[in-house]
Parts: C-alpha cells; sequence; structure tokens
C-alpha cells in the first residue's frame, strides 16, 4: 500500500507511521509492504505533525519527505491519497484500487487541530487493517 500527498510531510507520514505499527502488531510484516511519497516533496516533516506524533510515540524527525514514483504506485495493491484528489495531485498511473480520505492539511495548524488529524488518520489505518487482514482471512 501507498500513502500519498502533495509535500509527504504531514497526512501521508503519519498515515505510514501508524501502518507501519499496525503491520508490527499484528505481525504482518511478510505481507504488506508500505511505502508513502508526495507529488511535490517539502524538505521536512511539519514540525507541529512530528509533535503530535511524539505524543503517539512515534518519531517522525528522522523523517524526510520523498517524491514518489509512478513505479511504485504501478506496484502496489491500494494507493491512498490524503484529501488531494489522486485525479488532480499524481502525475502517475496506477494498476490497481485507489482511495481518498480527504482530510485536513496539517500544516500551519494548532497542535490541537493537528491531533484531531493524527487520531482520525490512526483509526482510518486500523479499520483499513481490519478491512484488509479479513478479506485475506476469507480468502484462505
Amino acid at each position: 500500500m501507498a500513502f500519498v500527498c502533495v509535500q509527504n510531510a504531514g497526512r501521508s507520514q503519519m498515515a505510514a507511521a501508524f501502518a507501519e505499527r499496525e503491520r508490527d502488531r499484528r505481525e504482518v510484516s511478510e505481507q504488506v509492504e508500505i511505502i508513502t511519497g508526495g507529488t511535490r516533496p517539502a524538505d521536512h516533516v511539519h514540525d507541529v505533525v512530528v509533535k503530535a506524533m511524539r505524543e503517539s510515540d512515534i518519531e517522525l524527525g528522522d523523517r524526510l519527505p520523498r517524491e514518489v514514483t509512478p513505479d511504485e504506485l504501478r506496484a502496489v495493491d491500494l494507493v491512498i491519497t490524503m484529501g488531494c484528489s489522486a485525479s488532480d495531485v499524481c502525475p502517475a498511473t496506477w494498476n490497481e484500487e485507489n482511495r481518498d480520505w480527504e482530510l485536513d492539511d496539517p500544516h500551519d495548524r494548532s497542535i490541537e487541530d493537528v491531533r484531531e488529524i493524527r487520531d482520525e488518520i490512526e483509526g482510518r489505518v486500523v479499520e483499513l487493517f481490519d478491512e484488509l487482514l479479513s478479506k485475506t482471512a476469507s480468502a484462505e
């Protein structure tokens, strides 16, 4: 799965970090690959995002936004954009499912607002894993 945003400095970084944690908790590292990137990456993860994620015991201060490549998007089964419509934002095409989570951008928002965005992202990631792993279990 890929979490994609324009700057890869807020929502997509949070989503990828929560997905990595959820993947580890559920012990499905062999089954789930997670990538994140942006179409026009920022220089660093937003400071307020780093602060909010530290409150959830996740360190993002050492991560760097990166550009997502068309080849990466073609190689995954699911692309999730963060409120930036896939058709308008991503110049790349992908072969599989895409979803847009329509989340507010945390850039230049208060820590209280970013906490709400963070908590919404965490809930969506948990629901996503519930959904995907239930499909896998029923297919077996």
